[in-house]
């Protein structure tokens, strides 16, 4: 989500909303299926990349099969329907460019509801900003990503190397903006290329019911073995195939959805072993920290309004972003993010709730504390299918994101980390998806012609907030 000046001064334009009633949506599965002896492509991971490219497989007739380690569907897009009076999303949230976005168009198709774009505050201890102020903010975002933007037509260097010296009392909120917020990764850690090259995320729109949910329905056509990891991919000539817990299933192309830190991991091995290039790739897109916080508290003690995003003037890194009174509801999350955020998720529950009580409590007074009913928090570093939350190339690592993409024999790897201007998205995840379903039946011919998704209208390359319209660059 990227912070603009026209989300900070202004309304968002409202979307048409239908009537939500939850029982109708989250009783969606994906269609329940045994492991299979054989099939033409294997998909591991059933998250966006993964369901995208079952369905574009799906579609030309061929034998896909999901295979997924976890017990749901979604990946990193994971909603809670039951802790809360409204749906929580725990992990993805927006979805960008509504206007060209093909999986905002989806999302309409299968009757899920497209929430307007929040408005956006800051704080500034315990006020809210002036215009002058909030002004002098955006005008300071603009001088460091024009910075970055700069450096990057030299070469691939850290964000933070290259920012102005004198960003003066806003160097810490713009690290966080630009860094921890978008990313997951402080700047000192970014590629000032990979930022440069971000498409435009300006404009970013929620689900009602949450993209958990919308996983769920895009999912439901598409056969996924459950709770069923992927040990071992065999890609070598004729033996192609991958071996679970529960079986082999022989395979003419496997297509690898898995997270960036997965694959480091070595949780799943390759025979033979990954080529050097690409495990090196995979080394330079390690996945960011980011955790949600989430806070029911009643009466509204903050005194903000429905879907209101605020950050706060920091000048340090311990500090978050609140997403206040989703959906008209008491429901609140703070979301921490990047080398602070890592820290206090390590701590645990009680850490992170004890965090948010205290900056909610610095920022809007002491009725936060006695005004929480009940919490949530997530910790995605600690999932053991996820290892983290988006990624993000360090610096010198942009172009690993088209190396980690580059196919290998009948053996494919797609997700978010694979696409160059549309990472850490769940929009770059769905094309990615769709792209390596492409190329694996290239690769063994298609049955029909694919019945391709509706192609979204070009993206315009990220820009940064100007004086008269929005910008930026973001991601969450």
């Amino acid at each position: 989500m990227t912070f603009s000046r026209r989300a900070f001064l202004s309304a968002s334009a409202g979307l048409t909303l239908a009537p939500f009633t939850s029982a109708s949506w989250f009783g969606a599965r994906a269609r329940a299926a045994t492991l299979p002896r054989d099939a033409d492509v294997v998909v591991i991971g059933a998250g966006a990349a993964g369901i995208a490219a079952a369905r574009r497989v799906q579609a030309t007739g061929r034998k896909v099969i999901v295979l997924e380690a976890s017990g749901q569907i979604g990946g990193r897009c994971a909603t809670d329907s039951s802790t809360f009076d409204v749906p929580l999303d725990l992990g993805a949230r927006w979805l960008h460019t509504p206007e060209t976005n093909a999986l905002f168009k989806l999302a309409r198709g299968v009757g899920i509801d497209v929430t307007p774009s929040p408005n956006q505050r800051l704080r500034i201890g315990r006020r809210n900003a002036r215009a002058a102020e909030t002004e002098d903010l955006l005008a300071t975002v603009v001088r460091a990503t024009r910075a970055i933007d700069d450096a990057a037509r030299r070469g691939d260097m850290s964000c933070a190397s290259v920012l102005p010296k004198d960003l003066g009392d806003w160097a810490g909120t713009v690290d966080f903006a630009l860094g921890a917020y978008a990313t997951g990764k402080d700047l000192k850690d970014l590629s000032a290329l990979d930022q440069s090259r971000a498409e435009d995320r300006a404009i970013s729109v929620a689900t009602r019911q949450g993209l958990g949910a919308l996983m769920m329905k895009l999912g439901e056509s598409v056969p996924v073995v459950l709770s069923t990891p992927a040990t071992r991919v065999a890609w070598s000539g004729r033996d192609i195939g991958v071996e679970t817990p529960a079986g082999r299933v022989a395979a003419r192309a496997v297509i690898v959805t898995v997270s960036s830190n997965v694959l480091n991991s070595g949780a799943i091995k390759f025979s033979p072993e990954l080529p050097k290039r690409q495990l090196d790739a995979a080394s330079k897109l390690t996945l960011g920290s980011y955790d949600r916080i989430a806070l029911e508290l009643k009466g509204n003690p903050l005194g903000l309004g429905r879907d209101e995003l605020m950050i706060e003037q920091s000048t340090n890194t311990r500090t978050g972003a609140l997403f206040a009174n989703i959906g008209g509801s008491s429901l609140c999350t703070v979301d921490v993010a990047g080398s602070f955020g890592r820290g206090i998720a390590a701590q645990g529950e009680a850490a992170m709730t004890g965090f948010a009580t205290e900056w909610l409590t610095k920022l809007f007074g002491s009725d936060v504390k006695n005004a929480i009913q009940r919490s949530k928090v997530t910790r995605w570093d600690a999932s053991p299918y996820i290892l983290g939350a988006m990624s993000a190339a360090v610096p010198g690592g942009q172009a690993s994101r088209r190396v980690l993409a580059e196919p290998m024999g009948n053996l494919f790897i797609a997700g978010e980390a694979t696409h160059e201007t549309l990472w850490g998205t769940v929009d770059g995840a769905w094309e990615t998806g769709e792209r390596a379903a492409d190329a694996a039946l290239k690769k063994i011919g298609a049955v029909k012609n694919p019945e391709a998704e509706p192609k979204p209208a070009k993206k315009q390359k990220r820009r940064a907030p100007q004086s008269s319209n929005a910008g930026g660059s973001g991601a969450n």
